[in-house]
């Protein structure tokens, strides 16, 4: 592959664009018409308009991005995440078309896009699950049979989806029929397909998932694994790795079993699988994400290795550059992801223009980022506008610098969760490493965020005291120096 194209906006385009510029790849974007003047459109050796604003009429067409490869004269289409980048159709497309899809291949995507059929394959090599329904459910009164055998609270849970839509938590037999039906109905409007199925609720779990990369040789390895359990309506915020609680022992038994996972469905290239943790750190297997990730960084830095380069040469039919003796963690890695949304008000989307766009800089700080100072946040695309993340040598160490950054972050003109992240890597819990994904149901208020704002303004106009009284004293001392200067000093200056 000499040329490559993205099917994909902002921060995700440029990162990739970045690696294969490395690798001496030519790179064509492909944008809406919202994104004319976005910074991944210029930074592509070329440029394809696709459609309108919405996704649905860009970003999402398949047959117009396949349509701008072949005109450009792409080898390969990598996906990114989001959008297309988990639709078996679509890679399947790729293929037929000639091009090379950077990721798994049609038969992957479609096994572990079904939460039901990803269980149903990784049951066969003995990973471990949350008890549950193996089917989707077609019998209300079998189903409650299986939910009174497993015992409440259960969990509805669509088989086609994710984010949070068409799961509901059920508290007692009473109130099953309605969030099963509100279930379907929520799965039906956002994925087109109302399948559910249930499985024991496991009420506060921690969020912990492996990253591996496999080749088109059937070499596997697991790249450890990231602490992802601060979220909210089941969206990520704050990513680490590795995690605060678990044992060498223990990590390796989640390794070898998203192995196995992957080996289910013969899959290659990168990809994630994710586990719930309890208090006694058994683990169940929850589902399996066929792309790059969002939270990919904080293991690209503990581990020295280049994801997206992997994915390439994957791609390209090449063995992994490396074998799991080789990788050991390096350091402690923090992601804050910066949403445009406000944190006082329920995390909700907040739009409007990057007046001040200034992130921060220094050693072990790394931005990716996708919007550029006095730009629009749209309405049409996910609120994230950037990905802080922090790096050291220590934990501890690595919370500091991040919130170090988070200072130095300056943005003005939209509202956004950089706040929150300082907040939340500060909280005793946080530090401690005692906390599940009920964390900012549990600790966070947003009056929390309200004290610290005036603590920092109240820090703000002392300084701003400090400065105009030195300034004052400056000036004064300045005065009475050229005022007793002779005449002739003063025509010499």
């Amino acid at each position: 592959m000499q040329k490559i194209l993205i099917a994909n906006r902002g921060e995700i385009a440029m990162r990739v664009m970045r690696t294969a510029k490395e690798m001496g790849i030519k790179t064509v974007a492909v944008f809406s018409e919202a994104d004319r003047n976005m910074p991944f459109v210029r930074y592509a050796d070329e440029a394809v308009c696709i459609g309108p604003a919405l996704s649905s009429q860009s970003y999402l067409r398949a047959e117009k991005i396949i349509e701008a490869a072949i005109k450009t004269g792409a080898q390969g289409i990598h996906p990114g995440y989001g959008f297309l980048s988990e639709n078996a159709s679509f890679s399947k497309a790729v293929s037929d078309a000639g091009l090379i899809f950077i990721g798994p291949s049609a038969q992957s995507i479609e096994i572990m896009g079904s939460k039901i059929g990803a269980k149903q394959a990784a049951k066969k090599f003995n990973v471990p699950m949350v008890p549950g329904t193996e089917e989707p459910i077609s019998d209300i009164n079998e189903a409650r049979r299986i939910a009174n055998s497993i015992g409440y609270p259960i969990l509805v849970k669509a088989s086609a989806g994710g984010g949070g839509k068409g799961m509901r938590v059920v508290e007692n037999d009473g109130e099953f029929e309605e969030q099963i039906r509100t279930a379907k109905s929520e799965a039906l409007n956002a994925f087109g397909n109302d399948d559910v199925f249930i499985e024991k609720y496991v009420g506060a779990p921690r969020h912990i998932e492996i990253q591996l990369m496999g080749d088109q040789h059937g070499n596997y390895v697991y790249l450890f694994e990231r602490e992802c359990s601060i979220q909210r309506r089941h969206q990520k915020l704050v990513e680490e790795a590795p995690s605060s609680c678990l044992t060498p022992e223990i990590r390796k038994q989640m390794g070898e079993c998203a192995i196995a996972v992957a080996r289910s469905c013969n899959y290659y290239g990168a990809g994630t699988v994710e586990f719930l943790v309890d208090q006694d750190l058994s683990f169940y297997f929850l589902e399996m994400n066929t792309r790059l990730q969002v939270e990919h960084c904080v293991t690209e830095m503990i581990t020295g290795i280049d994801l997206v380069k992997e994915q390439i040469n994957v791609a390209r039919g090449n063995k992994l550059s490396f074998t799991q003796d080789d990788l050991k963690i390096t350091g402690h890695a923090i992601e804050l992801r910066v949403c445009a949304e406000d944190p006082l008000n329920n995390f909700l989307p907040d739009t409007g223009r990057l007046e001040i766009y200034q992130p921060p800089k220094g050693p072990g700080v790394r931005v990716d980022d996708g919007y550029e100072e006095g730009m629009d946040i749209p309405i049409y695309y996910d609120p994230m506008i950037a990905k802080l993340i922090a790096y050291a040598a220590t934990r501890e160490e690595a919370i500091e610098r991040l919130c170090r950054a988070i200072d130095e972050y300056y943005i003005k003109g939209i509202k956004t969760t950089l706040a929150f992240g300082k907040w939340a890597v500060r909280n005793e819990h946080f530090r401690s490493g005692n906390f599940d994904t009920k964390f900012i149901d549990k600790y966070y208020k947003p009056e929390y965020l309200i004290t610290e704002d005036k603590e920092a303004e109240e820090v703000a106009a002392l300084l701003a005291a400090y400065v105009w009284e030195k300034n004052k004293k400056q000036n004064s001392t300045a005065t009475a120096t050229l005022n007793g200067l002779s005449k002739w000093k003063m025509n010499r200056q």
